[in-house]
């Protein structure tokens, strides 16, 4: 019974803040503007000077894991060559594979990562380390699928690779790890004022993420495109978690950088896929469609995995 109120308080609470988010959109105290502004906001602003806040201020030194930002990276790439050869074989339309392939290896990493690391914690604890060795190689690997298995004529597929890359460098959150990275490594220390204004800007981050992510499920989406839609969110909840948790632990990994890992490997879809998919002529329907499934189930697998873990003495 531990174990599971364990389990519980660390995802219920997470996902009652994305409750309270949608009832209140559906009351209209929140609109449609309000989720496309928090969404950028977040991206843009709140969650990069949360992760510059943790990295920076982390002793990086002591806490570097090279074999943990290995095992998140080797991890990452393994898990979707493997999803986009078993798609490229066994999907028949075509005009879904970059979607289906993207929406079932993207994790929520930052945002929900962050979230519930911090929820159980107090603090980011191993979300940063996690973080550097996938979403770098998540957005890389999602330019390159959705540009060759994008819906749209060829001759633009050159400017949309150089495009995208030129994106993928200029990511808040990569760049936050980057000079969050140097900070720390740098020892350099800001003032007073300086450190309280970051702390008030990361305190916002995870709330308002959540609201944001709560105000905008669309549980109708979900039934679009419905089997598709189970075999991504199948993909993302259970079969990841269940091939290569177990590696982890056989690795050694346990507690935070267990939870960060599990959080890696069976958190829902992220929603920036979907904003990925619609900009490369690939299926935004399915990507929402998995994106809704993945958030809303996540809630009972999650929660699952967690208690499995904790019963193990893993987390």
């Amino acid at each position: 019974m531990e174990n599971f109120i364990f389990s519980l308080n660390a995802t219920v609470p997470v996902f009652l803040v994305m409750v309270l988010g949608y009832l209140l959109y559906r009351k209209k105290m929140l609109t449609a503007e309000f989720v496309k502004v928090c969404n950028s906001l977040n991206f843009k602003v709140t969650l990069p000077v949360l992760l510059f806040k943790d990295i920076s201020r982390a002793s990086i030194q002591e806490e570097w894991d090279t074999k943990m930002v290995l095992f998140c990276a080797g991890v990452t790439v393994v898990s979707i060559v493997l999803i986009w050869v078993l798609a490229k074989k066994l999907v028949k339309d075509r005009t879904i594979t970059g979607a289906l392939v993207q929406a079932s290896f993207r994790s929520s990493a930052a945002v929900l990562g962050v979230a519930f690391i911090q929820n159980i914690y107090g603090d980011a604890g191993m979300a940063p380390i996690m973080i550097i060795g996938c979403v770098p190689l998540y957005n890389i690997f999602s330019v390159i699928i959705l540009t060759f298995e994008g819906n749209g004529d060829s001759s633009s597929q050159n400017s949309k690779i150089k495009d995208s890359l030129t994106e993928i460098l200029k990511n808040p959150i990569i760049l936050a790890i980057v000079i969050g990275l140097i900070v720390s490594l740098t020892k350099l220390k800001f003032p007073a004022i300086v450190d309280k204004t970051v702390d008030s800007v990361a305190a916002i981050a995870t709330p308002l993420a959540l609201l944001a992510m709560g105000a905008g499920f669309e549980g109708k989406k979900a039934m679009a495109k419905i089997k598709p839609t189970i075999a991504g969110a199948f993909i993302k909840l259970i079969a990841l978690p269940m091939v290569f948790v177990p590696l982890a632990a056989a690795m050694g990994f346990r507690y935070e950088k267990m939870m960060a890992i599990l959080i890696m490997l069976a958190g829902p879809t992220t929603v920036s896929s979907y904003i990925m998919a619609q900009n490369m002529d690939n299926d935004g329907v399915l990507t929402s469609s998995i994106v809704a499934a993945t958030t809303l189930l996540s809630s009972v697998t999650l929660t699952g995995w967690i208690f499995l873990s904790k019963s193990l003495g893993w987390i």
